[in-house]
């Protein structure tokens, strides 16, 4: 399998962090995607970091990826040294968990897209002294950078070698982003792949988090986009990343099997 098969947390939110590496080492996933809230959570309940990293290792699984940074691009002058300290925190966690990539968001509101440029290159600068990188997502509903076309350019124009982005199948069905788009962006600027799915009943340009559905009940031709980063030789992480409140009301395990199964089935598909 030319795919590294990844569970994001979210897809089981409300479930506890260690629960969420036992059951996704039982479902058969070989990667997980944690996110450092969830870490944070964990260590203000009591618990340390090596607990999570024992528990990782126990279970076998890479962490590829890790969400998220965020406020970064739009923080004031005031505010701006208290977000590049927290930025920092954030990506020297990232690399103690092994992982090599840190998701950095853009502004949920509208922000001067040079500025995020410029404020992405320089938090490509801090990474290179840390050991892990930080990488750019586009985000569907946000109204700076929402479709893969706009987060490519940032990528281009950052005219960095570090510069990478998250490519992401809801966000980019959602602002009508095309194949032809994914085809344009070199593999080697892709970090990480989120698979996620579509509402049916819910155009593009309407649809928000919680209206992704399992892979397989929405409408994104998923087979698609992943044979174009087949045939552009992506060999990293396919993680599933959902936010549907109904799946985090059953058990789970049960989501988990389901998601897993219908993974596998997709990639060998290919």
């Amino acid at each position: 399998m030319s795919f590294t098969l990844c569970l994001n947390t979210s897809t089981i939110k409300p479930t506890p962090i260690m629960d969420k590496i036992r059951l996704t080492a039982d479902a058969g996933f070989p990667a997980i995607e944690l996110w450092v809230n969830e870490i944070y959570e964990y260590i203000g309940q009591g618990g340390e970091v090596r607990d999570i990293e024992k528990s990782l290792a126990d279970h076998g699984l890479s962490v590829p990826c890790m969400i998220a940074s965020r406020g970064w691009a739009e923080a004031s002058d005031f505010e701006r040294p208290h977000q590049m300290d927290e930025f920092k925190r954030r990506l020297e966690l990232t690399a103690r968990m092994g992982s090599p990539w840190l998701v950095c968001s853009p502004s949920r509101f509208p922000c001067d897209i040079g500025q995020i440029t410029r404020r992405y290159k320089e938090l490509l600068e801090i990474g290179r002294n840390i050991g892990a990188k930080p990488t750019f997502e586009y985000i569907s509903f946000f109204e700076s950078v929402a479709s893969l076309p706009q987060a490519w350019q940032v990528v281009q124009d950052v005219d960095d070698p570090d510069a990478t982005l998250i490519v992401d199948a809801f966000h980019s069905w959602n602002t009508n982003s095309t194949l032809d788009d994914l085809r344009a962006v070199p593999v080697e600027r892709i970090s990480h792949y989120h698979i996620d799915d579509a509402h049916p009943d819910i155009p593009p340009l309407k649809q928000t988090d919680p209206d992704r559905v399992m892979i397989g009940d929405g409408v994104i031709d998923l087979k698609s986009e992943l044979t174009v980063l087949k045939d552009k030789g992506y060999a990293g992480a396919v993680s599933l990343e959902l936010f549907n409140p109904v799946l985090w009301s059953q058990d789970p395990k049960d989501v988990l099997k389901l998601g897993f199964e219908r993974l596998t089935t997709l990639v060998e598909s290919l």
